[in-house]
Formats: C-alpha cells, structure tokens, sequence
C-alpha cells in the first residue's frame, strides 16, 4: 500500500512500507510449537525435537539478525498520520492473540498427554514461556492506546499469562520515571538480570496496584471493583486456568505455573536490557530532564524487529510513547545493542558475558563519567575499576 502525502511547499511524497506483510512474521512463533508436536510424533516421538523451540528462538533468530543486518527506513514524517491511522497494523497484533492461545493450550494438553521426562517438561516450560512472553509485548503496544477496543485487546493479550498490573504499571510507572534509580523497570550498572528480577517483578507488581488503588479511590470505588483492571485480567488468567484443569486435569497445574512464570521472566530480561545502566541527568530544580531516545538502548536488525514488532526501536518508543510500532524510527545518536533482543537475551542470561560486552558501552555512553550513569549501589566506583570488575 502506497502512502502519499505532501511538503509544506508542495513537494509529493510516496511512501511504501515494504515491511507490510512482513509484519505477519511473529505469527511463526506460536504456530512453531504446534508444528514442534507434530514433528515430535511424525518423528516417533523423538525427544530431541522438543528442542525446536529453543534453538529457534535462541540460535536461529540470532543468526538471521546478524546474516540480515539492520534496518535504518524511517517513514517520511508526512505520511505518518495515515501510516499511524491504517487499521492493517493494528489488525496484526489482534491476530497475535488467538494464535499464542492456542500455542499455550497445544503445549499444556502436550504436556498433560505424553509420559514426558522432567526435562522436557521443563524445557517446555521455559522455551514457550518465554516466547509467550511476547503477549505481554503485545498487550504493551495495544495498552498505549486510549480507546477502549484496543483496551479491551490489551487485557486479553495479558490474560495468557495473568501479568495484568503491567499497562497501568508500565504506562503510569515505568515512563514516568525510566531511567531513573526509582524505577524498578530500568536496570543499573553492574546489576544481573537474576538480581534485577527480585527487584523489578515485585517492584511492578507493588506499582501497578498502587496506581490501579488511586486510580479506583479517585472514582469513589473501592480497590476490589469490577472496574478494577489488574482484576479483569486476573478472572481471564483464572477462566483459562480452571478450564485446563477441568480437561487436562490438576497435574497441569504445575506447567501452567512454570509456563506463567517464564512469560513473567520474559518480560523482566527484555526490560533489564532496554535501558540497562542508562541515566536521565537532574535539572538544576532537582527535576529529572525529559526521556530523549539516548535513554533507551536500540537496536535495528530486522528479523528481531519484525517479531516484535518494532520494540527494539525502543529509543523512539520511550521518547514518543503513543507512536505505533509501525511508525517507529530509528536514530543516529542513541546507544545500541550488540544483537536483537534474543541475541541479547542470550548475553544477559550469562553476566560475566553481559557485563564484558555490555558495561564498556554503558561507559562510552557516559563519557566515563560514573556519576551519569545508573549504577548498583555495590558498583558505585571509578570507571576503570568498574571495568576490571568484570
């Protein structure tokens, strides 16, 4: 589809999104794990193809981002209102939802059905977990919308894995002061992400019932409403819940909630690395200065973003919060990660390797200079000794 707009002096602009129905790529994700079980069975329930999902997400993906590069397009600024306003987009990541909710009820009745070893049950668990964690990413575009349709979307998205505090918390919290010390959701130098996880989950969880509580309070009603959001998202985590248990039985019940968890963690290991050390620097009101997209790390490659849908432009996002992904740009002055988000979930997931790759570019970032840089309160050293730490 063309776009065509016009300069303020009359010039005719075109615009084609080559990317437009490559932005049905992260379907392939949920439909991959159906594919992986009947795989599993044409194979004669070979165990090893249970790995499929892992090593896609992990090996595969990686290696098409650093075979296929970046992607620098930015739509003319002119075209971006149609561009914003075109239903096609939004429409995609509706269709997102159907397809990761029967991924997840394919697995817990794979699960529920074949005499798997510990293993297998746990590789599951952790593998479409985490890519399930992508609903949440889901919900996260959808949530920045005003109106209630894509409110509405937004929960559902939310619903697979019951993370239902994350818009309020995300929207009211985590923009409000990202790349702060007081935000939970922003990582600081010389933090793992295993550490950041027992500080951001509980941190979000706590934020977002506190901002749903006032929110309720300044409409008369009282925290446990049926207007309470975190709540409506909850009854749909608990609807699904209790019809797998009904069919499949309670020994599901434990890979439902490893399932739920490592959608959880997906979440937390794509914040640690979106803004990982990063500082917005004090105004002389002791204010903190406006988020700028040199506060988010970003990345361009191409296959990662399709998958998700343009979250690794995450300096424009934060910077420009209402801009839908498909209007998303790049810049040329704003950190940047090594890989795509899987290639650096990868890096984050090891912290000797994260910290060697990751905290020399923390410091470049800064100049040097460790006092404009969000450190842990045990790192809070010179520059070149933070280095040697690692």
């Amino acid at each position: 589809m063309e776009f065509l707009a016009q300069t303020p002096d009359g010039t005719e602009i075109r615009f084609v999104d080559r990317k437009r129905w490559l932005w049905l790529a992260p379907l392939i994700v949920p439909t991959l794990t159906v594919l992986t079980y009947g795989i599993y069975f044409w194979s004669g329930k070979n165990l090893l193809t249970l790995t499929i999902p892992f090593i896609y997400f992990y090996v595969l993906i990686p290696a098409a981002d650093a075979v296929f590069g970046g992607d620098t397009e930015n739509p003319p600024e002119e075209v971006v209102g149609d561009l914003s306003q075109d239903s096609f987009y939004e429409i995609v990541a509706y269709a997102l939802i159907p397809f990761h909710y029967v991924s997840f009820i394919a697995t817990a009745w794979f699960v529920a059905s074949e005499p798997l070893p510990l293993w297998a049950i746990l590789l599951l668990g952790v593998s479409v977990g985490l890519m399930h964690g992508n609903m949440i990413n889901i919900g996260h575009e959808l949530g920045h919308k005003l109106d209630k349709r894509n409110r509405v979307f937004a929960k559902l998205a939310l619903g697979l894995s019951g993370y239902g505090h994350f818009t309020i918390e995300h929207n009211r919290g985590h923009h409000v002061m990202v790349s702060t010390p007081e935000d939970c959701a922003s990582a600081r130098f010389g933090e793992s992400v295993y550490a950041f996880m027992f500080r951001e989950l509980p941190g979000a969880l706590k934020g977002g019932w506190a901002h749903e509580a006032r929110r309720l309070e300044k409409k008369g009603l009282p925290l446990f409403h049926w207007q309470n959001e975190i709540l409506q998202v909850y009854a749909i985590t608990l609807v699904v819940t209790l019809a797998l248990v009904s069919w499949l039985g309670v020994a599901v019940l434990p890979f439902i909630i490893l399932h739920h968890f490592f959608s959880f963690f997906g979440l937390t290991i794509v914040n640690y690395i979106e803004h990982y050390g990063l500082l917005r620097g004090k105004k002389p009101n002791g204010k903190y200065e406006p988020c700028e997209p040199r506060h988010s790390w970003n990345s361009n490659h191409v296959v990662s973003n399709l998958l998700s849908l343009h979250l690794q432009r995450h300096s424009d996002h934060h910077a420009n919060p209402m801009r839908p992904y498909q209007a998303l740009r790049d810049f040329d002055d704003v950190p940047v990660l090594p890989s795509g988000y899987p290639g650096s979930i990868f890096l984050a997931a090891i912290p000797p390797l994260w910290f060697r790759v990751m905290n020399p570019r923390v410091l470049e970032w800064a100049g040097g200079d460790m006092d404009k840089v969000n450190v842990c309160p045990r790192w809070k050293v010179t520059a070149p000794s933070a280095i040697a730490k690692v």
